[in-house]
């Protein structure tokens, strides 16, 4: 990195002081590597496709420029009908996969706007649909941040007006575009439409954003017809993360012993539960269910919380806030079901499985070294799995060590 990209600041990227001086109540004063190169592209008004780790600053990285675009272009009309967004509808739509990144996002904004007249309204489809269509007629957000499914569905019954949208977001765009949530993603899109710079009524366009940690070709090939024409691509290196902050371990343990495995890991890794050093977020795996895994681990005295498909919003809230606090420091959970956690100071993820594509190894991995600190990878498999991962080991140019557990330790295989 150049001496002049070091001294690169929120001001000489063209932030305004306004969001400087938010920033700086959460002690933020530099700009990451991804926030340097999306900022600009998104302040000079350039649809943009992004991708960097988890945990480098995505959501900040279009949340500011975007805000900022939204108050300078604030018209009188907006101005004389209320807070922008007012009668015509918000300005903005963000979409993300799960209810837990939507909420997410939904704090974030409301950290950048506040003291700011922009509200911002959450639309998820845990929540009750009458209490979102009071609150929309109630603060006429600018900004609104949902899941596809709901918002599709709140534009149907025409209790959420997207005509006046003039910015999209696809946050976690790899997932909008999987097959499962593809069609919804398209037609959301399709919805908004791309309205070019020759269009009379809206001569600006539709400005539009998407991120992610891993852009594997089929979601750009997805991704940028619905984005309109000339994108701007912004790439960091997740390798120097994912190949020098993060230690890659391999256990074997055949299926029936893989949740004795571990147990008998965590106990290793936290000997008497050393509070504060330890925190760890282990995937269940393709087979694998939370629940079965939390009550085995309960038994054995590790005080664990688990993240479910169909769990109770609040009971969800409880774990994802004590593993936090670091009150509970192991945190079961599917990848689906962990998509959107950012949760810092996790020193071990833990998989008990090796899943299907490079993307979502490097998904989880990522949960770790985070703000520039290390963390340990560990994935139990059985021997399909190890002979998966060294094929994913090669692709990636990471190097997986082998370990074991050995009289209460880990240590390098083939001790006695």
């Amino acid at each position: 990195m150049s001496s002049e990209s070091e001294k690169t600041s929120f001001k000489d990227l063209g932030v305004d002081p306004f969001f400087i001086g938010r920033l700086s109540e959460r002690n933020i004063y530099s700009p990451t590597e991804i926030q340097k190169q999306v900022i600009p592209l998104l302040l000079a008004g350039d649809n943009t496709l992004f991708r960097s780790a988890t945990g480098t600053g995505k959501t900040f990285a279009y949340l500011i420029p975007i805000f900022q675009r939204l108050q300078a272009e604030d018209t009188e009309e907006r101005k004389k009908g209320g807070p922008a967004g007012g009668v015509s509808g918000p300005a903005v739509v963000i979409a993300a996969p799960t209810y837990e990144l939507c909420a997410q996002i939904k704090e974030e904004a409301d950290f950048l706007l506040k003291g700011t007249a922009l509200k911002a309204n959450l639309l998820i489809g845990s929540a009750n649909t009458s209490r979102q269509i009071d609150s929309l007629k109630k603060d006429r957000p600018a900004i609104v941040v949902g899941n596809p499914g709901r918002l599709l569905m709140l534009s149907r019954m025409n209790k959420l007006k997207l005509r006046g949208v003039r910015f999209l977001v696809l946050d976690e765009g790899d997932r909008l575009t999987s097959d499962e949530l593809f069609g919804e993603t398209g037609e959301l899109a399709a919805l908004l439409g791309h309205k070019g710079p020759g269009d009379t009524e809206d001569p600006g366009g539709l400005l539009t954003a998407s991120c992610s940690a891993t852009i594997p070709a089929k979601t750009k090939d997805r991704l940028l017809p619905i984005m309109g024409e000339a994108v701007k691509i912004a790439e960091t290196e997740e390798q120097e993360i994912l190949r020098e902050r993060i230690s890659h371990w391999a256990i074997f343990s055949e299926d029936r012993r893989k949740i004795d495995t571990l147990r008998s890991f965590i106990a290793a890794a936290d000997p008497g539960g050393r509070k504060g050093s330890f925190k760890a977020l282990v995937f269940s795996g393709g087979g694998g269910q939370p629940g079965i895994i939390l009550s085995r681990l309960r038994y054995n005295g590790i005080n664990a919380a688990g993240l479910y498909g169909d769990m109770d919003k609040k009971k969800r809230k409880e774990a994802i806030d004590g593993f936090r606090s670091g009150k509970l420091p192991v945190l079961i959970s599917s990848d689906l079901a962990a998509r959107g956690l950012d949760i810092p100071g996790i020193t071990h993820v833990i998989a008990l499985d090796v899943p299907a594509d490079d993307g979502a190894y490097i998904h989880r991995a990522g949960r770790t070294a985070r703000a520039g600190k290390r963390g340990i990878m560990v994935t139990i498999g059985n021997g399909d799995e190890m002979r998966r991962l060294a094929n994913l080991e090669k692709r990636l140019g990471l190097t997986v060590y082998p370990k074991a557990l050995y009289r209460g330790k880990i240590a390098a295989p083939g001790l006695d």
